[in-house]
């Protein structure tokens, strides 16, 4: 019986590459939902986004969207070096969070030698108020609210003076701090923080939109084109102060 020789066919196929950005491109996916990221080549804007809660020194469950203060003071600090960054738009939809770092991200945010803008979408709740106004300039989205409520603390809490004395010293650096990088009074801030009835099973007051900026608490209402186009008005502002005060040195 003749048997007839298996003949070997060629391998065509090309043995499969290694593409060193599929882990980037998972990635991408995973953290944005999408593969193609816009980037802003040529922009000298940098976009910082604070949104979900404001993660301080507890971390929290791995199931809460969170912006951690540890990843924004380094970006912050970067934003001042980078020369080739003029001016910083903070985008706000948060619930809150710590309330020693949220104060920590609007001191740097206030601190910074660059024109800022800050923009309310959605909410700017509770420690997200002093962020919003830390920027040179505020805006907020006319269907976007902020809570402003009093300090509170959750956990263990110990039924001593001391505690309680803590708790409103706390609370008079989220005042000051408000006071001074808007136009909103301190009486009129206490009293959307301490008025009682407007939410529901607790104490403070849902601020929306036009409201904010009647109270003096935001500088006025637009959206993403209105605070870009007056993040470049400072730009230019900034940069012709720079030449009148490098002109007057000797």
């Amino acid at each position: 019986m003749d048997q007839t020789p298996e003949t070997e066919t060629p391998q065509t196929d090309v043995p499969p590459k290694k593409d060193e950005n599929s882990s980037g491109l998972i990635q991408k996916i995973q953290s944005l939902g999408q593969t193609n990221v816009p980037t802003m080549e040529g922009s000298s804007i940098h976009c910082l986004t604070i949104v979900g809660q404001i993660e301080g020194h507890m971390q929290l469950p791995p199931n809460n969207k969170a912006t951690k203060y540890e990843h924004l003071i380094p970006q912050l600090v970067a934003i001042e070096q980078n020369h080739k960054i003029e001016g910083l738009l903070v985008i706000l939809n948060t619930v809150g969070g710590d309330v020693e770092a949220g104060l920590a991200i609007s001191e740097m945010i206030a601190s910074l030698s660059k024109p800022s803008v800050s923009l309310v979408l959605g909410g700017g709740h509770s420690i997200g108020v002093p962020i919003a106004v830390s920027a040179d300039y505020s805006f907020i989205a006319p269907t976007a609210t902020m809570t402003i409520h009093p300090v509170r603390l959750t956990g263990l809490v110990i039924g001593v003076p001391q505690t309680f004395e803590y708790l409103d010293k706390m609370q008079d650096r989220v005042i000051s701090f408000v006071t001074s990088h808007s136009k909103i009074t301190e009486n009129r801030f206490k009293e959307l923080m301490f008025s009682k009835g407007n939410l529901t099973r607790d104490i403070g007051t849902n601020v929306i939109g036009t409201d904010a900026v009647n109270d003096g608490l935001i500088n006025e209402v637009g959206g993403v084109g209105q605070a870009i186009k007056k993040l470049n008005e400072l730009i230019e502002q900034h940069k012709q102060d720079n030449n009148d005060n490098n002109g007057l040195k000797q």
